[in-house]
């Protein structure tokens, strides 16, 4: 199975607080992974140093065979992204929006952003101002652009903040049909645990800037039900909290 995102014994500190410490993890093409942990645990940072949004003073990131500091322009160009929040001049249309974010890429024509917009449920919505979105929908027009240039890895940054129940499963199903027709590979970081235990098949934990835990769909359920009685989210809570492991 070919390795898409491979990340290296990842260091970065901000003088003198650590907030990836040797962050190790791999992504292998058409994976849903789930990049689970606690707010702080440093999810976004390493999705930013992933990016190369940020400079790491170790390790290295390798994207689709090509490592971001020796060769970002290749490294970058089959990835599409979605980091926090998604920001846009919001008194212009979502439309207007995608037609600039499309300006980066060459080759995206106004079929193209139809389709990105009619796989997140916009197109009826296209052309009203962003001022008018709520936090949904905005996070859906980031996802769009995500998707613009058909990218081989999608990087997203909590994706379903701000979404209801019916746009969190909507939002599922885009994932998982876009894994299974077109292969695209995710890579998801969240909070919220039935997100990930839901349709991710591999799962990592990180917590203190490092992966504690890492499972696979196969163990996923194993792992949460022994004994009986004990839910994901103890589990989770456990290992976050430093509470001892279950093996």
């Amino acid at each position: 199975m070919k390795t898409v995102l491979e990340v290296n014994s990842l260091e970065k500190r901000y003088k003198d607080r650590v907030v990836l410490d040797g962050l190790n993890l791999k992504v292998e093409e058409g994976d849903i992974y789930g990049f689970l942990g606690p707010n702080g645990a440093g999810k976004t940072t390493a999705i930013r140093a992933i990016l190369g949004l940020i400079h790491f003073q170790k390790g290295n990131v390798i994207l689709n065979g090509y490592d971001i500091k020796k060769d970002f322009r290749n490294a970058i160009r089959a990835v599409g992204a979605m980091v926090e929040t998604p920001q846009f001049l919001d008194q212009y249309s979502g439309l207007w929006n995608l037609r600039m974010m499309a300006k980066f890429y060459d080759g995206i024509t106004e079929k193209r952003i139809d389709e990105a917009l009619e796989i997140i449920g916009m197109k009826t919505r296209a052309k009203d101002r962003v001022r008018t979105y709520s936090m949904g929908m905005k996070q859906r027009l980031g996802i769009a652009g995500a998707l613009l240039h058909r990218p081989s890895l999608v990087i997203l940054d909590e994706p379903t903040n701000g979404l209801d129940p019916q746009g969190i499963k909507e939002i599922r199903e885009i994932i998982m049909q876009l894994s299974i027709e077109q292969n695209m590979t995710f890579f998801i970081s969240s909070h919220i645990l039935s997100e990930v235990e839901s349709f991710c098949n591999k799962v990592g934990i990180i917590k203190d800037g490092r992966i504690i835990k890492e499972l696979t769909s196969e163990k996923i359920p194993v792992k949460y039900a022994i004994p009986q009685n004990r839910s994901l989210e103890e589990y989770f809570l456990e290992l976050t909290k430093g509470g001892k492991q279950v093996e």
